[in-house]
C-alpha cells in the first residue's frame, strides 16, 4: 500500500485540497463545510450511540434484577439476532422509500419497545414476556451508520473525498465504543439498573429525530429499474445490463459473498478480545484496567483511522481491504504472548491501527459495486455481519476462557481473525471493480463536453463543485438544484 505521488487539483501532496486563495485546509474540515454535512453527521453520531450501549446496558438490567448473567446473555443475543435480520431489510425500505418515512416509524417502535422491556424486566415478569419486547427493541434499532454513509456518497460523489468521510464516520464509531459502555457502566451501576438502557433509547430516538430533520442531504429514494433496463454510460466505460430485480441485493453487490463472512469472523474476534481483556485484567488482579486496555484498543483504531482517511492512496481497494485486515489479525496473533500490562498496553494500540481503515475500504467496496437503490442495504449488511458474530463469538469465547483462561480466548480471537484474512483473499476477485480496472482515491478530472476554456475550467474547479457524474443524480449540484426546484 502506497501513498499517491501523483496530485489531484490543489492538492498539497498529503492528502489534502487546497481553498480558494491557496490557503490549505484539513481534509475533515474541508468535507464538514460542505452545506449541510456538520449536522447530519453530528446528528447520526447522536443516533448511533446505542450500538455500544444497548447490548451491554441490557446484560446490565438484567443480571441486576434476575442475579443470573446466563439469562442476560441470553436476552442481550436475541436482540443483537433480530438485529441483524431486521437491518437490512430496513434499509432496503429506505433506499426505495427514503430515510424520513422509514426511520421516523422505526425508532418509534424502537422507543415503545424499549420501555416496555424496562417496565417488564424491573417488574420482574417471566422470561418469555421480558425476551419479546428486548427482541423487537433490538430489531428495530436504526442502522444509522449506514444511512450517514450513504448520505456521504451522494454528497462527495466523483469526488477524492469520499473515502476521507467513511473515514470520519470509522473514527465516530471508535469514539462511540470508549464513550458507550464507560457511561451505560455508570449508569447501570451508580443510578439505577434501567438507566443505561433507557439513556440508549433517549440518545438514539433523539439522534435519529435530528438526522431526519435534514432533509436538504437525504438521499432521493431509488427503486430498481424494470428487468433488462441497460444502465446508463459510465465514467468506467461499459454499458453492463442491470441485474434482474429478483436476484436480489447480493446477486447486484458480489463483494457481499466476501464480505459479510468477513466482517463476521471480525465480529467474533472483537468478542473474544472483549471477553479475553476481561479475563486477563482479572487474572492479574486488576479487572477495571480491563476498560483502559480496550479505549486504548479504540484510541488506536482511531488514530489509524484519522491518518489514513487524511491521505490519497494509489493502491487498488481491495488490496487495501486484505492488506489493512492482515495487519489487524498479525496484531491480534501476538496478544496471548504478553506477559503483563505494559506490553499488552503497547500491542493493543499499535494493532489497533488498522481496524479502522480496514472498515472504511469494506464500506468503500460495497460503495463501489452496489447499485444506488442498494447501497444503504449493502452497507448495513456488513453492520449486521459483525452483529452476528458478536453474538456467536461471545458464548464460545465464554466457555473458552473459563476452562483455559484468557490466553486461549486470545488464541481463538487470532484463529478468528486469520479466518476472515484467508476469507477475503479466497475472495479477492469478488471484490474488484466490474471489468477488472484497477482504482484508487485520485479522482481524474473529467474532460469538457465542450469550449476552448472547458478542460482548464473542469482540470481546476474546486473539489466539492465537481459535476454530477452520471451515475449519481444526487451529487451535491444535483441536491442544490433540488432545493431550488
Amino acid at each position: 500500500m502506497t501513498r499517491a505521488r501523483t496530485h489531484p487539483p490543489g492538492d498539497d501532496g498529503g492528502g489534502r485540497l487546497g481553498l480558494a486563495g491557496g490557503r490549505q485546509a484539513n481534509p475533515y474540515l474541508e468535507i464538514l463545510r460542505v452545506p449541510g454535512a456538520l449536522a447530519f453527521s453530528a446528528a447520526g453520531f447522536l443516533a448511533r450511540m446505542p450500538m455500544s450501549m444497548f447490548g451491554l446496558g441490557t446484560v446490565l438490567l438484567i443480571a441486576a434484577v434476575t442475579g443470573r448473567y446466563g439469562l442476560a446473555g441470553l436476552v442481550a443475543a436475541a436482540g443483537s439476532v433480530c438485529y441483524a435480520l431486521a437491518a437490512p431489510q430496513f434499509a432496503r425500505l429506505c433506499d426505495r422509500f427514503g430515510q424520513r418515512r422509514v426511520l421516523r416509524p422505526q425508532v418509534a417502535v424502537f422507543g415503545v419497545a424499549t420501555v416496555a422491556f424496562m417496565t417488564l424486566a424491573e417488574l420482574r415478569a417471566p422470561l418469555a414476556a421480558v425476551i419479546v419486547p428486548g427482541a423487537l427493541a433490538g430489531a428495530t434499532i436504526p442502522s444509522v451508520g449506514s444511512m450517514v454513509r450513504t448520505r456521504w456518497s451522494v454528497l462527495l460523489a466523483g469526488t477524492s473525498r469520499l473515502h476521507t468521510a467513511f473515514s470520519l464516520e470509522s473514527v465516530a464509531d471508535e469514539i462511540i465504543f470508549v464513550v458507550g459502555p464507560a457511561l451505560v457502566t455508570l449508569l447501570a451501576t451508580a443510578v439505577y439498573p434501567a438507566a443505561g438502557v433507557g439513556a440508549a433509547m433517549v440518545l438514539c430516538v433523539t439522534g435519529t429525530l435530528l438526522f431526519t430533520a435534514q432533509r436538504r442531504t437525504e438521499p432521493r429514494p431509488r427503486r430498481p429499474p424494470p428487468r433488462g433496463t441497460p444502465r446508463r454510460h459510465s465514467r468506467e466505460g461499459g454499458t453492463p445490463p442491470v441485474p434482474p430485480r429478483r436476484a436480489g441485493t447480493w446477486a447486484a453487490v458480489p463483494g457481499l459473498a466476501t464480505l459479510v463472512p468477513a466482517y463476521w469472523f471480525l465480529g467474533a474476534m472483537f468478542a473474544t478480545i472483549d471477553l479475553s481483556t476481561v479475563g486477563f485484567s482479572a487474572e492479574h488482579g486488576h479487572i477495571a484496567v480491563a476498560g483502559l486496555v480496550l479505549g486504548t484498543y479504540a484510541l488506536g483504531s482511531a488514530i489509524g483511522g484519522l491518518w489514513y482517511g487524511a491521505r490519497t492512496w494509489r493502491a487498488p481497494l481491495e488490496r487495501r481491504f486484505v492488506i489493512t485486515l492482515g495487519c489487524t489479525v498479525a496484531g491480534v496473533s501476538t496478544f496471548w504472548l504478553q506477559p503483563g500490562f505494559a506490553s499488552l498496553f503497547a500491542v493493543v494500540i499499535v494493532a489497533g491501527m488498522s481496524i479502522s481503515p480496514t472498515l472504511i475500504a469494506g464500506y468503500g467496496l460495497i460503495e463501489r459495486q452496489a447499485p444506488p437503490e442498494r447501497r444503504t442495504e449493502g452497507m448495513t449488511w456488513l453492520s449486521s455481519a459483525i452483529s452476528v458474530g458478536v453474538a456467536t463469538g461471545s458464548p464460545l469465547a465464554g466457555h473458552l476462557i473459563d476452562a483455559y483462561g484468557a490466553r486461549a480466548g486470545y488464541l481463538l480471537a487470532a484463529a478468528c481473525g486469520a479466518a476472515a484474512v484467508l476469507t477475503g483473499l479466497a475472495g479477492l476477485g469478488r471484490l474488484r471493480r466490474p471489468g477488472g480496472r484497477d482504482d484508487s482515491d485520485h479522482v481524474p478530472p473529467r474532460p469538457a463536453a465542450a469550449g476552448a476554456g472547458g478542460a482548464t475550467a473542469a482540470r481546476d474547479a474546486p473539489w466539492d463543485k465537481v459535476p454530477a457524474c452520471p451515475e449519481s443524480p444526487g451529487t451535491l449540484p444535483a441536491v442544490r438544484r433540488s432545493q431550488q426546484d
